[in-house]
């Protein structure tokens, strides 16, 4: 069976011609795939006798909502996801002056185990398909009623991980035929996948790719990130630095703000050392409080972020959202589906 909503239109256009359809089926079906139909009986201007062959060769996945929490704060809104085979995934609507931004997963639970994230609470499940991903735009478009103009690919999973599905889906995503999302509206996030950061610069795509820093030195890195044992800071360093002279492309530091962890004076300046030369910008995060985590919310936020200017550093604070909805990636589906550490 074809898992037809991960298919491209020049799949689609073959898989027309050998039903033996003229080739302008291939954009009907292709439009009505990205508007979220729930069955292909829903495409109403195909012959039927196509939609009882599409029925027979292809599998349409249709989410449903397994919970859905509205933010009293903001009006951010967080979905779970049930998929065909049982497991959940979330996303996150999110309302800016700028546009709706929808946060994607990309896998069902991760195998980074990063200390400070819900996520890997399970470990790694499976990989989504292109479809599945895509999915999560469409049908959160749908259900809100808002339209989404940017993406940010920092749900649950790593992108990098999942490499040639999630590359499917941003040519998907960026079909003008479809949802039609131009790259320089989403943001790929990457806890430093030295190996996978080289090969997506090889595609000079003009998304922007957020590197999940959280400290400038290894034996702190490592203890945030185990990633960090098969990379090191400097090695990240320097990929990203190809990666910009590759690209041309800015890249934006992820820094979640851990209480006594990674917030001191000594790191701050680190962190603006290593930087020195290269275009990016530093995000600081404050951390959202997981239960089962011993790291807290720093108490340094401002500081950190003074002495990292005045060392010439551009640096944002990421607005907390949906603070009373479960914010954190995985704490939703943690919850829901009783996963424990």
């Amino acid at each position: 069976m074809i898992e037809i909503k991960s298919c491209s239109r020049s799949e689609l256009a073959q898989l027309m011609a050998d039903l033996g359809q003229p080739a302008f089926r291939a954009k009907q079906v292709f439009q009505w795939l990205h508007r979220g139909v729930a069955s292909f009986d829903e495409m109403s201007n195909l012959p039927k006798s196509l939609r009882e062959q599409l029925k027979e060769r292809c599998v349409l996945t249709v989410p449903q909502v397994e919970r859905k929490q509205v933010s009293k704060l903001d009006g951010t809104i967080k979905y779970l996801w049930r998929l065909a085979d049982g497991n959940c995934v979330e996303s996150v609507l999110m309302r800016y002056q700028h546009g709706n931004t929808v946060c994607v997963s990309c896998e069902v639970g991760c195998l980074m185990g990063c200390a400070f994230c819900a996520s890997t609470l399970g470990g790694l499940v499976r990989r989504l398909t292109a479809g599945e991903i895509l999915d999560q735009v469409i049908f959160v478009q749908k259900e809100s009623g808002q339209t989404i103009s940017n993406i940010v690919m920092m749900g649950i999973g790593e992108p990098l991980d999942n490499f040639d599905n999630v590359m499917r889906f941003l040519e998907l995503v960026n079909d003008p035929e479809g949802v039609n999302i131009g790259m320089r509206h989403i943001s790929l996030s990457t806890c430093g996948l030295v190996d996978k950061i080289d090969k997506l610069a090889e595609h000079r795509l003009q998304l922007t790719l957020s590197v999940s820093l959280h400290a400038p030195d290894d034996e702190t890195r490592t203890r945030l990130m185990p990633v960090n044992r098969a990379v090191g800071v400097d090695r990240l360093f320097e990929t990203c630095r190809r990666y910009f002279e590759t690209t041309g492309r800015r890249i934006s530091y992820e820094y979640a703000m851990v209480d006594g962890v990674n917030d001191n004076d000594w790191q701050a300046d680190l962190l603006a050392k290593r930087l020195r030369g290269v275009p990016g910008h530093v995000n600081l995060i404050p951390l959202n409080d997981v239960r089962e985590s011993p790291l807290k919310p720093s108490r340094r936020v401002r500081q950190f972020q003074q002495r990292l200017e005045q060392q010439g550093v551009t640096v944002t604070v990421r607005r907390r959202l949906g603070s009373d909805i479960d914010a954190s990636c995985g704490q939703l589906r943690r919850k829901t589906l009783g996963i424990q550490e």
